[in-house]
């Protein structure tokens, strides 16, 4: 596992769109039918990353509390599949089935939505406004493997609070680290 930092593409970028296949319903997704007039999280994740597992139970409560305010999440893994095949379709589904994920967790067999995004690592996470601008992008908290930190999600529940009050989104944010993006070669 190789520790990598998110790129922290600018603020203001507007969310690249994207159809990717859905896992979860089984089903191509574009960015278009998923987004919401509120915000919308764009979370890159996979099912092996410790990154991703260490804050998986927390972003599925935080996910599913910020819907229930019309906020949307959506998952993507663009991992390489074949080298990792852990990361397959088949593999993705059973992990969102098994952790009750309430957003849909699509496939990026091309990477390029995740080249698109500048998606460097997992987890590797993007807030959008209700004009898909990107308004936060960074770490999920403090809390990594083995730093002993308890997984809070305040940093993106920071985020969407201040979006959710109608303020603006403190600029000042941590990249995320996690596992590189396993690209293909």
């Amino acid at each position: 596992m190789a520790e990598t930092p998110s790129s922290m593409i600018p603020l203001g970028t507007k969310a690249p769109d994207f159809e990717l296949f859905d896992t979860v319903s089984e089903k191509k997704c574009t960015l278009n039918q998923l987004r919401s007039d509120v915000a919308t999280v764009i979370l890159f994740i996979c099912n092996h990353c410790p990154y991703v597992k260490l804050i998986q139970e927390k972003l599925v409560a935080t996910a599913k509390n910020y819907q229930a305010k019309g906020i949307t999440f959506v998952a993507i893994s663009s991992n390489d599949a074949t080298t990792y095949p852990a990361d397959s379709p088949e593999k993705m589904h059973e992990e969102a089935l098994h952790h009750h994920y309430s957003f849909p967790y699509l496939h990026d067999e091309t990477q390029a939505v995740a080249k698109a995004y500048h998606a460097a690592c997992t987890p590797d996470i993007y807030v959008f406004d209700k004009n898909l601008l990107c308004v936060y992008r960074g770490r999920f908290d403090d809390a990594t493997p083995g730093n002993g930190r308890t997984v809070t999600g305040n940093d993106l529940i920071n985020a969407l609070d201040c979006i959710l009050d109608n303020k603006p989104v403190d600029g000042k944010q941590i990249p995320s680290v996690g596992c590189n993006i396993k690209w293909k070669k």
